[in-house]
């Protein structure tokens, strides 16, 4: 079986860890049977992701980080964290609407993925990115429209962790 780099064993982990957290956290305000459904449906993606990541992490050759510019991933990474921790201080303390704090942690993600994508010309990040972002907003004019935060949780945060596991399996996809 043909390994991965360095660069895509540590960024599906991250996927599927991600992936699971906004799945197991945004689903609890559906109507039962559902959070347990996507709990245990998410549970089992990741498990089966953890296998082919165990079968085919271990690098082949070199660290694969060749194309990895650590002052420009700093500046990225830097920017979302300040946008995400200012934007949840205006949505929750200011505005009072926790509602959309999944939907604009959905838009962050996103838009920290195309960023990384078009720095490092991986356009799957870019794809995800989209992806994620679309799902975000798609949060905000649910909630513009009167959607419940139930509806908001599983539209930017289920389906943008469903989103993660399926960019950490096309990573993981043998070539």
């Amino acid at each position: 079986m043909t390994r991965i780099s360095a660069g895509e064993a540590i960024g599906s982990l991250i996927a599927i860890v991600f992936g699971l957290v906004f799945v197991l956290v945004n689903s609890g305000g559906l109507a039962a049977p559902w959070p347990l459904v996507l709990r245990i449906a998410a549970a089992v993606v990741a498990v089966a992701l953890f296998v082919v990541l165990a079968r085919r992490g271990k690098p082949a050759g070199g660290a694969g980080t060749a194309f990895f510019d650590r002052r420009r991933f700093q500046l990225i990474v830097a920017a979302e964290v300040v946008a995400l921790f200012a934007g949840l201080f205006v949505i929750n303390g200011v505005l009072g609407h926790g509602e959309v704090g999944v939907a604009w942690i959905a838009v962050v993600v996103g838009v920290h993925f195309v960023a990384m994508g078009r720095a490092f010309r991986l356009a799957r990040f870019v794809t995800l990115g989209v992806a994620m972002t679309a799902l975000g907003v798609a949060g905000f004019v649910l909630a513009a429209v009167g959607a419940s935060a139930a509806v908001i949780g599983l539209v930017s945060g289920v389906l943008s962790g469903f989103a993660l596991f399926a960019a950490a399996g096309h990573a993981l996809a043998p070539r």
